[in-house]
């Protein structure tokens, strides 16, 4: 009767009371009361963390992408190498506590295939890789995201694998618009806290899996809570997450070219007054960042720097004639949707790259010019007899003229 009173097991007598015999005689397995969780079920099942590459290797698989940018490639490759050989090495057991994590700042015109450089050779590595564009972030995270998030995308993109992403690459683009020269533009904080909330991620931090202001996770921790149970809270450490971020940075060869300017010379003046912007930004030193806007913490925690350079009307050419990722393969896609070949000849790519050198955004310039010139074969042809046709300097010159003639239609007077 005390039984029924309480509420205890007993009170509703045996549990094998009601079974049948047979059933009742089968042997249960029964569950552990601790569960291991899924991110310990997938570090027993792992492999260890493997890395063979050389700089040479990486170098050289960047160049099927990306056209020039040879110091970049150079230092990237280098400076990704190190990296992951230490992970490689502190997996196997070797531990090196003193060890200074090489993170990278990329300066350099938009278009120049900043990202492009980070994200080809993420997928040579095979490592999760996140790109982001720091203007999106703030302090607080009410307005704009809180920086951990990059933490937590990665995790998403490894397949929710914590391993895999404690490996990963974070690509932090348009970092120079974090600098504090000027006031804010309506975001919550200035870019000053944003660089402080950084600090730590590039070091090493543990950053837990849910969100605080994710409701998701606040409904799982109540639920936990009334079940009895004490949430456990995953956390992912970024000691072996490689960051690399970059910007344009317009307005810095100014800073370099007055403080080369205000500095003894060691060369005639003439000849420093009249250095190219890439000249200069390949001399900028933590100084100019620093009066930039950034803060020295900041700069601190990215020890390897290197300058992209513009692209000239030859580098498009090359884009256009020797990457992999040309854009003409996409055109050609395009075309041939519809059963349409199409044959890029040396002289309509230097003349569409002569144009893209003119917009002055680099391989970007490139889709300009291109939708410009193919926007009207492409509405009229799929619905046309025209099974191919060639791109000529003349057809880039002169678009509509060169479709008129595909088509059969008579000069407009």
């Amino acid at each position: 009767m005390a039984d029924l009173i309480s509420g205890l097991p007993g009170a509703l007598g045996p549990t094998t009371k009601g079974v049948p015999r047979r059933i009742r005689a089968q042997k249960v397995e029964e569950e552990p009361i601790t569960k291991p969780g899924v991110a310990e079920t997938a570090a027993e099942s792992e492999p260890p963390f493997h890395f063979s590459l050389r700089p040479q290797e990486i170098a050289r698989h960047l160049g099927r992408f990306v056209i020039g940018q040879a110091e970049a490639k150079k230092v990237l490759s280098v400076a990704l190498c190190d990296h992951f050989q230490h992970v490689r090495l502190t997996e196997a057991g070797q531990t090196a506590p003193f060890y200074q994590k090489q993170n990278v700042l990329l300066l350099g015109p938009t278009g120049v295939g900043k990202t492009h450089l980070i994200r080809s050779a993420a997928e040579l590595i095979g490592v999760p890789f996140v790109k982001a564009d720091a203007t999106k972030f703030s302090e607080t995270g009410y307005v704009g995201g809180d920086v951990d998030d990059l933490i937590r995308d990665l995790y998403r993109r490894s397949g929710n694998n914590i391993r895999k992403a404690e490996h990963g690459i974070i690509y932090l683009d348009e970092v120079d618009k974090l600098a504090t020269r000027e006031p804010g533009s309506g975001r919550d904080v200035s870019g000053r806290g944003v660089q402080t909330n950084l600090l730590k991620l590039m070091e090493d931090a543990e950053v837990p899996l849910v969100s605080p202001n994710d409701m998701t996770g606040q409904l799982q921790a109540a639920m936990s809570a009334m079940r009895g149970g004490v949430p456990t809270k995953e956390t992912l450490n970024t000691r072996h997450i490689l960051f690399i971020v970059s910007g344009a940075f317009s307005g810095m060869e100014e800073l370099v070219r007055r403080r080369l300017l205000a500095t003894p010379p060691n060369e005639p003046q003439r000849r420093r007054t009249a250095l190219s912007i890439d000249a200069l930004l390949a001399q900028t030193t933590t100084a100019d960042l620093i009066a930039y806007g950034l803060e020295p913490e900041f700069i601190g925690r990215l020890p390897v720097r290197v300058a992209c350079h513009g692209l000239d009307e030859d580098d498009l050419f090359d884009v256009l004639r020797k990457s992999e990722s040309s854009l003409i393969h996409q055109y050609e896609r395009a075309f041939g949707a519809y059963g349409i070949a199409v044959e890029f000849r040396d002289d309509g790519l230097r003349s569409l790259a002569a144009r893209a050198a003119q917009e002055g955004t680099g391989a970007r310039g490139l889709m300009t010019v291109c939708e410009q010139v193919f926007r009207d074969f492409k509405f009229r042809l799929p619905s046309s007899r025209v099974k191919g046709f060639a791109v000529t300097e003349s057809l880039v010159r002169d678009p509509a003229s060169t479709l008129r003639k595909l088509l059969g239609l008579k000069q407009a007077r």
